[in-house]
This record gives structure tokens, C-alpha cells and sequence, in this order.
């Protein structure tokens, strides 16, 4: 590979987020903190005088296409580093490509854990980082009998065998688990709807995802429940399912995340105007476009130390670095390839941003595969 000083061409990396798709209400805001990032970068001089150049394929929120596009990318394109991917469906779909050409994805979404993988950098929540605190959070709040609700794929049925752990270890009980299809149209909530009626839990804990959680919370609004008394709590509704939604819908709902718009700090508040800047005052942060946004930031530290894309210099330069990110000082954590990042719970408010109720004192470290809880909680 030619060096820095050799050439100015630019530094190629694949972007592969839906633009389409039941999936694109959250990934096209991804694509977005990507591309912020990259143009951040590029503006202040690119890394070792080379600009970022993307390489953005759509793959429609269908698994089967980021797998193919992600070949396409290293063996067609020539590219080794993308970013990319929401659903862990798509994740998995990318895995077996990257590992057998050994490329590095960076993928900034909560997951379900218990992955590990030397070619996937890691810099969104995983369980203990999000669904611990939330369990104790709403077992304490609102009450021990909790209702499931998920979409039809690994990761709701992965983070709630967790979740479910974590609620019978603390006395509690789950009630009722109900899935539905990722293309789920409304009326496919109702008999949810109906069940939730007649069981009468304490909490719905949700892990519907992309365009189905517009359509979980307007149900039950239809239904008439008050969230007051009976929230949804979630890992997967930011800010753009409740623009979604609407506001009033969303309002007082329950979200855990390391990161919300609505942060108080100088640097939140540069990064939330350098975002409006570019996408409009309508356009809101949220924690998998935070993610985006820094992790393409944490790459190119490392590019800048090594100048080299080959994923055999690039990755032991990327374990350990540091960032400041709108959620605070972020780390790549060295044992797992996870990254340390803090924990919040917030509460939807009527102009569609989150209240905080809860704040880590710091980031918490990366724990994926809960080794730090094993005794305690049966993860199996």
C-alpha cells in the first residue's frame, strides 16, 4: 500500500446503511453521523493529507443485501474498513465476509452481546450497559410484572433472554412475550394490544424495531393506556422513532441509551448545532447516529498513527483509543473490542426529546459477555 507521502489519493471506506426500507427511519440518520463525521475530517486537512472518501451502498434494510454489498465493497471496490449495519441480522449477514477477507467493520449499534469477532469493532451499548440499569431502574419505579415485545429476529429474542434473567434474579416476572414480523403492520399490534389489556403488567419492555415501534406506540396509544402508570421502556426508541410517532405519542415512555440530544455539556451542544447545520432545525441526534458520528472519529486516530489501512496494522491501533463524544470519553476496550460508554435512561418529553432520570458517573466498561454477573445471573 502506497504511503501518505506517496500519494493523494484518498482513503477509500465503505458505508453500509439503509436508506430504504422499514429500516431507514434509524439507519439514514446513521448514514448521516457517518457522513458529518467524514466531512469534519476532511475539512480540517483529511488524515495525513488524504482525504475520507465513501464508498455508500443502500442495502434496503434486507440481511441478505448487506452481506452481498459487503463483498462487493472488499472484493470489487477494494475497500477493508466499513461502517455499517443496524439490525444484528445484518450484522451476521456481514461477519462471514469480513472475517473470511479480513476486512474491519465498525458497527454502532446496541446488540444483544455475546459476540465476539477480531474484525468488528464494536461502539454500540451492550447489555450491561444498558439493559442491567434499565431492569432495576423499572423494577423500582413501576412494578416486578413485565410484558415482552419484540421484533421477529436474533437480537429481541437474545436481549430479552437477558432481560428476562435479570427481572426473575430481582423477584420479578415476565407475564407475556409476543413477536412481531419486521415488516408488522399496525393491525398486527392490536391482539399485542389486547393481551397486554388483559394481563395488566407493571411495564412493556420493548425491542420492536424501525418502522414497527412508530406503529407499537400508537397502539397503544389507541388502546388508551397511560404511560404514566405503564410505560413502554426500551433500548431501541430514540429520537427519530418518536419524530416518528409524534411526540404526544412517545411522551413519557422510557428509553435507555448512552447518549440523548438533550445532554447538557459544550460539546453536545457544537455537535447537535454542526448537525442541524447540515440536515435542518427538524433533524434530531439520537444514540445509533452519535455512535456513527464518533466511532468514523476513532478510526481516524488510528489511521493517523499507523497510515495504513490494512486491517492487521489498523486494529491494534484502535484498541485502546480515546474520544471525546458528545456522550462523554469514550474507549475502545482492549479485552473485547467493545467500547466503554456511559449509561442514561431517559424519559420521553413532549417535544420529543428525552428528560433524564439516570447518568453513570462514568463509562462503564465494556462487559458483552457479562462475565462480571455470572454468579449472580444465569445467562446460560
Amino acid at each position: 500500500m502506497l504511503q501518505a507521502g506517496q500519494t493523494g489519493e484518498p482513503w477509500r471506506v465503505g458505508v453500509l446503511f439503509s436508506s430504504s426500507g422499514f429500516m431507514a427511519v434509524i439507519e439514514e440518520t446513521q448514514l448521516r453521523g457517518t457522513l458529518l463525521a467524514i466531512d469534519e475530517i476532511n475539512d480540517a486537512g483529511g488524515i495525513n493529507g488524504r482525504p475520507l472518501e465513501p464508498v455508500i451502498y443502500d442495502p434496503a434494510s434486507e440481511p441478505a443485501a448487506f452481506g452481498k454489498l459487503a463483498k462487493q465493497l472488499m472484493v470489487a471496490d477494494g475497500i477493508t474498513t466499513m461502517f455499517g449495519c443496524y439490525t444484528s441480522s445484518s450484522r451476521k449477514a456481514v461477519l462471514p465476509v469480513i472475517e473470511r477477507l479480513n476486512g474491519l467493520l465498525w458497527y454502532p449499534t446496541l446488540y444483544e452481546g455475546f459476540e465476539f469477532s477480531p474484525n468488528v469493532i464494536y461502539t454500540g451499548a451492550a447489555p450491561n450497559q444498558n439493559s442491567l440499569e434499565l431492569c432495576g431502574y423499572l423494577m423500582e419505579r413501576y412494578g416486578s410484572r413485565l410484558f415482552f415485545v419484540g421484533s421477529n429476529y436474533v437480537y429481541p429474542r437474545e436481549s430479552n433472554r437477558i432481560m428476562r434473567e435479570l427481572v426473575r434474579h430481582n423477584g420479578g416476572e415476565v407475564v407475556g412475550e409476543r413477536y412481531v414480523n419486521l415488516r408488522a403492520r399496525r393491525s398486527d399490534f392490536v391482539p399485542v394490544m389486547q393481551e397486554i389489556r388483559n394481563l395488566q403488567p407493571d411495564v412493556i419492555f420493548s425491542t420492536v424495531v424501525g418502522d414497527g415501534t412508530t406503529m407499537l406506540y400508537q397502539s397503544y396509544a389507541d388502546f388508551g393506556f397511560d404511560p404514566k402508570v405503564m410505560p413502554i421502556a426500551s433500548l431501541t426508541t430514540t429520537e427519530a422513532e418518536i419524530q416518528a410517532m409524534g411526540a404526544d405519542v412517545g411522551e413519557n415512555h422510557i428509553t435507555a441509551a448512552p447518549y440523548f440530544e438533550s445532554l447538557h455539556s459544550a460539546s453536545n451542544a457544537a455537535f447537535v448545532q454542526r448537525y442541524k447545520r447540515r440536515y435542518g432545525d427538524d433533524a434530531s441526534t439520537n444514540m445509533c447516529l452519535e455512535a456513527a458520528y464518533f466511532q468514523v472519529h476513532m478510526f481516524a486516530k488510528a489511521l493517523q498513527a499507523t497510515n495504513s489501512l490494512e486491517t492487521e496494522v489498523l486494529r491494534p491501533a484502535v484498541l485502546s483509543t480515546e474520544f471525546d463524544a458528545p456522550q462523554g470519553r469514550v474507549a475502545v476496550n482492549a479485552r473485547c473490542g467493545h467500547t466503554d460508554l456511559w449509561t442514561r435512561i431517559g424519559r420521553a418529553n413532549r417535544l420529543g426529546q428525552f428528560d433524564l432520570v439516570f447518568q453513570s458517573a462514568a463509562a462503564v466498561k465494556a462487559d458483552p459477555y457479562l462475565i462480571g454477573y455470572g454468579r449472580t445471573v444465569a445467562f446460560g
